[in-house]
């Protein structure tokens, strides 16, 4: 008798779970990635940009400059316009708005959470989306609508950088200065820099020494490959195409590679689980027989159906309700709940890796390609061309065993002493998601008495509420490091930029001409934070290393830039309780009479 057959399946996965985990930590943690300046420079290149763009400097007092004109900046503003507060600046690196969505113009990109719910202000702009699940150039053109509706083109620096921001505590202002010499001196400095804007890429000994064409998927070039967004790329008949990842970019990347490129390597290093995706056209009657306020609703019905709350009726019920209908990362109250709650987890990530084995037809591919890991620890993925991608005889699936790739010379990747030999090498590495704000800002805020936010952070965060910050005056952050998170980010970003929009708006109707936390509302608040987040802290240190749990790092900073966990409502309750106690409770506030002459 086969003595495997008396495992407990489950226990057989925990085990193997630990396994996958130990082989891909690394001493170097998030230190395996390369930001794109130095000796990277040229991988940051904006190929969208207008090389003729040229302005007068702007030198002007201002309520508010708001870094970042993605959904989190165009949320903030459009509150500001709806409270009355209509002098603001939008300072934005690229030429246009739309943040992720300007940048990532990769073939196949499109937006894995329903487009009703994801792309906002469909009630105010009266548009319907075409599908589903949207494409990255109708999302970007909705920015585009948006920006247009609200009328905050005129509000926009664009190709614009922040060089630094210095709070002057006699003017209780921030001066912000650019790239392009602006001079801007505003009561409160909000930075929405987004989560999906700094790319990143790994740091792989050799990667300059490359001879062909490289770039980083949110910086893709089409005078290589050919085509466009909507268009097939025609340049790739003859060409050997690598790409290094396996994320939510590369399911979408590389069935668009297989169709158009001469052979296909796709190295990886952590498989993705991949359900499917079942898109399909808008039914407009539906679309239009909707009630007014119908997309709010529908936000926080699918924010509840992803985190355990169990809505009747699940109104999205799509792969995403149903993967996450039950969270298994919550705290159990007895051994046998626990239990429970790990077969739950278990039978779900089975179901996506016997999928695998159903698709793909090569076993020992199917075998290297399933998810070993709880379904919490990576974004679990969505596509119908992905898995059968790897069906096609022109794509390759080269496996590190979780590695990752550690050499690349002349002409391609190494992995177990075999070179890979290749035209293009694309970067498939994703975004600076748990690093510091001042390294996905680019810029570090000079506070109080000559601190840097760099330092006052070394060792992580210090928020109240992830909002507010000791030593930086009217230092406004919109980001989910000690705030709450949403599968659907913009769902979080309506919560956080309406709460934002109504801290300004008081200030100036109060004369608060400056607010900041205590040290204490700081450290209750990372209690608060901790105490909240015990169980998903015991389930993030099984998972395997990635952007979700900092690759794995075991350090205060990583401690720090925690996430409240679970229903994003939950936190969006923090906010409102605070707001109705109407003294701002964990904050330091100067008025106009108290302050400096």
């Amino acid at each position: 008798m086969d003595p495997s057959h008396d495992v407990d399946p489950v226990e057989a996965a925990r085990q193997r779970y630990q396994r996958e985990r130990e082989k891909r930590l690394r001493d170097d943690g998030l230190g395996q990635y390369a930001q794109l300046r130095g000796d990277f420079e040229d991988f940051d290149r904006d190929p969208w940009a207008d090389p003729d763009l040229d302005r007068d400097p702007v030198e002007e007092e201002t309520d508010a400059v708001i870094v970042g004109g993605g959904f989190g900046g165009m949320n903030l503003a459009v509150d500001l316009l709806r409270r009355g507060v209509t002098d603001f600046r939008i300072v934005e690196k690229a030429g246009d708005f739309g943040g992720t969505w300007y940048w990532n113009r990769y073939p196949g990109c499109m937006c894995d959470v329903e487009s009703y719910i994801y792309m906002p202000f469909l009630e105010e702009t009266g548009y319907m989306p075409t599908r589903r699940y949207a494409s990255a150039p109708e999302i970007f053109e909705h920015c585009q609508r948006i920006g247009r509706h609200f009328d905050l083109y005129p509000h926009a620096l664009f190709q614009t950088e922040v060089e630094d921001a210095v709070w002057d505590d006699d003017a209780q202002r921030w001066l912000v200065t650019t790239s392009r010499g602006d001079r801007l001196h505003a009561r409160f400095l909000v930075t929405a820099g987004g989560i999906l804007h700094r790319a990143k890429l790994p740091a792989i000994e050799g990667i300059n020494e490359f001879r062909g064409r490289s770039f980083h998927t949110a910086r893709w070039d089409y005078g290589y490959t050919g085509g466009s967004p909507t268009e097939p790329m025609d340049r790739l008949a003859d060409k050997k195409v690598g790409i290094i990842g396996t994320g939510a970019t590369s399911i979408q990347l590389v069935p668009q590679l297989a169709r158009a490129a001469k052979e296909v390597y796709v190295f990886q290093r952590t498989p993705s689980a991949v359900g499917v995706r079942a898109n399909s056209d808008t039914d407009e009657e539906w679309f239009r027989s909707l009630p007014p306020g119908w997309q709010q609703e529908r936000m926080r019905n699918f924010t509840e159906a992803v985190t355990g709350e169990k809505p009747q009726p699940d109104m999205v019920g799509d792969g995403w309700t149903d993967v996450l209908w039950e969270d298994t990362q919550t705290e159990a109250a007895t051994a046998e709940e626990a239990a429970a709650l790990e077969r739950a987890d278990f039978e779900t990530m089975e179901s996506l890796r016997r999928r695998i084995d159903e698709v793909i037809d090569d076993p020992d591919t199917a075998e290297a390609m399933k998810p070993w890991y709880g379904k919490h620890c990576k974004r679990i993925c969505f596509h119908d061309e992905y898995l059968q991608a790897f069906n096609e005889p022109n794509v390759h699936l080269v496996d590190t065993d979780g590695r990752g790739v550690r050499t690349i010379g002349p002409d391609g990747p190494v992995v177990d002493g075999t070179t890979y030999d290749v035209d293009l090498l694309i970067f498939a590495s994703g975004f600076e998601v748990t690093t510091g704000l001042v390294s996905r800002l680019g810029f570090d805020p000079l506070g109080r008495d000559g601190v840097r936010l760099s330092e006052r952070w070394h060792d992580g965060a210090h928020t109240l509420h992830g909002i507010f910050s000791n030593g930086f005056p009217n230092l406004l952050v919109v980001h989910f490091i000690q705030a709450g998170f949403g599968l659907n980010f913009t769902h979080f970003l309506s919560e956080s930029t309406a709460h934002v929009g109504w801290i300004i708006e008081t200030c100036l109707e109060e004369g608060i001409t400056s607010i900041e936390a205590t040290v204490e509302a700081e450290d209750e608040w990372l209690s608060t934070l901790w105490d909240a987040g015990r169980a998903f802290g015991r389930y993030s240190a099984t998972c395997t290393p990635s952007y979700g749990n900092s690759e794995g790092a075991r350090s205060m900073q990583a401690a720090r830039n925690v996430v409240h966990p679970g229903n994003l409502m939950h936190y969006a309750a923090h906010l409102a309780r605070w707001r109705e106690q109407g003294d701002m409770p964990g904050t330091t506030r100067t008025h106009a009479a108290d302050a400096p002459t």
